[in-house]
């Protein structure tokens, strides 16, 4: 089933959501939903807030990323040919390499887009789908998604990152969204 999208301006993108348990009811129904309603968004990340359910929950899958550069284009990009998988319960326990820009945008801030900065690589203690233990470091776009969807786990939003000034430019745009006032291509909920 596809999900709505929670629009900026919804509590619950600013909530820092908490971790769950295995007998966590619906959970395979949710991640299910979750990926259907990231592809049928042309997304490559989903966060469960962006969904309205506060738990530590996202998908990814920079694969698509890949699957639209040349060969040569994916040189420059260490994680290719990316990945595609469910974090559950994720707690960053290190960041390495420099910050670099890239543009990002986000389903629940529509025809938005700003150059993000952020680190290279990232380490990451979750637990999958079967709620198996995980330790991993991604790095590159695949890092760079990764690090977007657990800013939503921890009730922080791409536009936290821009310096203040070009959120202030942005502010009529940000509170179009909070009303209603965007078209997108996907169902969207937007605050009351």
């Amino acid at each position: 089933m596809i999900l709505p999208i929670v629009a900026y301006g919804s509590p619950v993108l600013r909530t820092v959501c908490e971790d769950i348990g295995a007998d966590y009811p619906n959970l395979d129904k949710l991640i299910a939903d979750m990926w259907e309603t990231m592809y049928n968004s042309n997304g490559v990340g989903l966060a469960a807030p962006q969904v309205n359910v506060p738990i530590r929950l996202f998908v990814i899958d920079s694969e698509q990323i890949f699957a639209n550069k040349e060969e040569d284009e994916e040189l420059n990009y260490p994680d290719a040919p990316g990945y595609k998988g469910v974090f559950l319960n994720a707690h960053i326990t290190r960041l390495n390499g420099t910050e670099w820009a890239y543009n990002e945008g986000c389903l629940s801030i529509p025809k938005i887009r700003e150059d993000v900065y952020r680190n290279e690589e990232v380490t990451l203690e979750y637990v999958d789908e079967q709620f198996q233990p995980q330790t991993r470091t991604f790095n590159g776009l695949t890092a760079r998604v990764i690090l977007h969807e657990y800013d939503h786990i921890e009730g922080k939003l791409f536009i936290d990152h821009i310096k203040p000034l070009k959120r202030k430019l942005m502010k009529r745009k940000l509170d179009d969204i909070s009303r209603g006032k965007i078209r997108v291509d996907y169902r969207m909920v937007f605050p009351k």
